[in-house]
């Protein structure tokens, strides 16, 4: 059974982003590693998309040259776009290579728990392929990008850094900068955490800025601003590329992504539901878990309005419920349910897929025009009946055709700090809800967040139209269903710039309902937004990951959609399930000297990439940079070395060498992926090439 681990959980809120400084592991057995000097966090957020790079410099206290792997805690819903780093002042910059990262450390038997448990559950694993000496300093420098929670015109952004459980050492330097560009008016921003940060809002343009010395590293960083409420509607970002810059695919030059969160209105209606509470009671449920999820459910069962009708299922490896069938709500079964909801206690196995069975024949036959609502409360692990991800969600699918429920909404709620993520927010999105993660918040917080949603639904079976239709390869598909004081965010691609009309549809269970936006698309490249390309790969890549599961492992179409996974991780430069960084262990590393005349702008461009026949290699040298000999070598994904190029360069500009696509024999290259180095003055530079039949 294929483990399921998705890189974006759009429907999922959290209360913290396990994020933190990375970690350079010398033993992880043993516990040994490079001591932490410093840190820097430069954060740029354009309305709830951030782009964060972190620099950490670490320095190599054991007493001997020494290997290492640069381990960082990255979240499931961030994407790392960039890596590279500097040893003996020389910049080298890693690349993907088409096979999925190697999570294990160095030092053999069981890695140190406390550092297992600062990782998390999808930690970026990089081997750094140089020799750090001893006593000397590594420069390891990440990129990442990530959609920030919001709720309620409230934006969040938490990078816990929190070292003590690697070392108790002061940090000579600690700055964290964020930088945040809104199309709303900003009505507040703070860095919760820390006293003493520099903060500028004006309006549209904010920045937090602490810079902090001899520091020791014992707090979670929390930066938080607030959204105009008054202002919602739809926001957009867009760029066009040039040729030049995009030869990855055949969808349009442009890129766009949309924020949209409509206007409710001051609708009142109450509008009747059905619900069903799974109350998880195994044993692993015991201690505070168990305490959660009983007030948790009793807070809903306490908010539940005339006209509802409602169940309590309870379940271990046995399963029993409040009732036979769902019971109007009314003053006496609310104690009753209240009643039922106290006795309950942590005991048992786990049968996630035999609660499903007891409260979806519940539904059979209801009401489609009310609401039908499962809300399912667990730490997700399941150990007894089906226990694989992907048999539960199977299950659960099946089981609602077998007893023709339609309609079904499945909310997930994640109770401790071990939650089976990845199974919650599956369970979710399939099933148009929405799942929370308790994790360390505050209870009564979250459930009131939670409920709000829920019960409040702006759009439901949403279907978005364009006019003109000058939009395609838009994401997330299926869009989810949109709650109250939540946002819809899409990105998409485009060839034709113009403005667009923007239709989104729904109903709020039986209620239709439409709204209608508009939307500029640039015919120009703008800089600025060049994380729209990072964006749109990484949710095009979500989408189709979701998509692989739909097959059986190893069929054709299961490996088609793992290749297409694949192509647009190496060309666009953004992370995923099968694709992972590589350093010059295969020969594929990129050198770069920071500071060196005229190298600061030799960053090249093949076009066309892909490629069928031949390719040109295309680089600027500034001014000043001395004349010499070009190398260019071409390398497959082996690091093994296919043909070497040059060409004497004798003055600075645009320079261009043409690669007709066959090795050193002459022999046309297969299809598949190579990378290019290319050297000048002993500097190196690099960068991907992908051939197509």
């Amino acid at each position: 059974m294929k483990k399921i681990l998705l890189f974006t959980m759009l429907l999922c809120f959290t209360a913290t982003f396990a994020l933190a400084n990375g970690v350079a592991v010398v033993n992880a057995n043993t516990g040994i590693y490079l001591r932490l000097e410093s840190t820097n966090q430069s954060v740029t957020v354009y309305d709830q998309v951030a782009e964060i790079v972190t620099t950490q410099v670490f320095r190599n206290l054991t007493g001997a040259g020494t290997e290492i792997k640069y381990a960082f805690p990255l979240h499931e819903e961030a994407s790392a776009t960039s890596l590279r780093w500097m040893i003996n002042n020389t910049w080298y910059t890693a690349i993907f290579a088409p096979s999925p990262q190697d999570t294990s450390l160095p030092g053999g038997g069981d890695p140190n728990p406390e550092l297992m448990a600062y990782l998390g559950d999808s930690p970026l694993v990089f081997s750094i392929p140089d020799v750090v000496a001893a006593d000397s300093a590594i420069v390891i420098e990440l990129t990442y990008v990530e959609l920030l929670p919001y709720n309620f015109s409230l934006v969040e952004f938490d990078y816990p850094g929190n070292y003590t459980a690697i070392q108790n050492i002061a940090l000579y330097q600690q700055v964290f900068h964020l930088v945040l560009e809104s199309q709303r008016t900003i009505e507040s921003i703070e860095l919760t955490s820390h006293p003493g940060a520099t903060v500028i809002n004006t309006g549209n343009h904010a920045e937090i800025l602490l810079e902090q010395y001899e520091v020791m590293p014992n707090l979670d960083f929390h930066a938080e601003y607030l959204l105009n409420a008054d202002e919602l509607g739809l926001f957009s970002y867009s760029t066009y590329l040039p040729d030049t810059l995009n030869g990855c695919d055949d969808f349009g030059n442009g890129f766009f992504t949309f924020i949209v969160e409509p206007d409710p209105g001051d609708s009142t209606e109450v509008i009747e539901k059905v619900f069903t509470l799974i109350i998880d009671r195994s044993g692993s449920m015991s201690g505070n878990k168990m305490e959660q999820a009983k007030d948790a459910a009793a807070y809903i069962v306490e908010n539940l309005n005339d006209g509802d009708y409602f169940n309590i299922v309870s379940f271990d490896d046995q399963m029993s419920s409040f009732m036979p069938d769902h019971v109007a709500w009314n003053v006496e079964s609310k104690l009753g349910a209240l009643n039922y909801i106290s006795t309950l206690y942590a005991r048992g196995m786990t049968d996630i897929s035999g609660a499903f069975h007891t409260a979806i024949q519940d539904f059979a036959g209801n009401d489609t025009t009310q609401a039908n609502i499962i809300i399912f409360f667990t730490d997700g692990e399941a150990t007894a009946g089906l226990t694989g991800t992907q048999e539960i969600l199977d299950y659960i699918q099946n089981q609602m055709t077998y007893y023709e429920v339609n309609g079904l909404i499945i909310n997930t709620f994640g109770i401790g700090d071990y939650v089976n993520q990845a199974l919650l927010s599956q369970i979710a999105s399939q099933n148009s809800g929405l799942c929370e993660f308790l994790m360390n918040s505050e209870l009564e917080q979250m459930i009131t967040e939670f409920y709000m949603k829920i019960r409040n639904p702006v759009l439901l079976n949403i279907t978005m139209t364009f006019d003109p239709p000058l939009v395609s390869q838009a994401y997330p598909s299926p869009l989810p269903n949109l709650y109250l004081g939540q946002q819809l965010i899409v990105s998409g691609r485009y060839d034709t710039a113009d403005s667009v009309e923007v239709t989104l549809s729904g109903n709020a269970f039986g209620i239709t309902k439409t709204y209608t936006y508009t939307m500029s698309l640039t015919d120009t490249l703008v800089t600025t937004n060049m994380f729209l390309t990072k964006l749109w790969a990484k949710r095009k890549i979500d989408y189709l990951y979701t998509l692989y599961f739909t097959w059986p492992e190893g069929s054709p179409e299961a490996e088609e959609i793992k290749d297409e996974i694949v192509d647009i991780s190496m060309c666009y430069n953004v992370s995923s399930p099968f694709t992972h960084f590589t350093g010059n262990g295969g020969g594929t590393t990129g050198v770069e000297e920071k500071g060196a005349a005229g190298l600061e702008t030799l960053h090249p461009v093949a076009y066309p990439n892909p490629f069928t026949g031949s390719t040109t290699l295309r680089f600027t040298l500034a001014p000043g940079t001395t004349p010499g000999f070009a190398e260019v070598q071409i390398f497959d994904v082996t690091g093994r070395l296919i043909c070497t190029l040059g060409r004497e360069i004798t003055q600075a500009g645009d320079i261009e060498i043409l690669w007709n696509g066959c090795d050193q024999r002459g022999n046309p290259v297969k299809a598949g992926f190579y990378t290019f180095r290319i050297t000048l003055n002993g500097k190196s530079v690099s960068g991907s090439l992908m051939k197509v039949e």
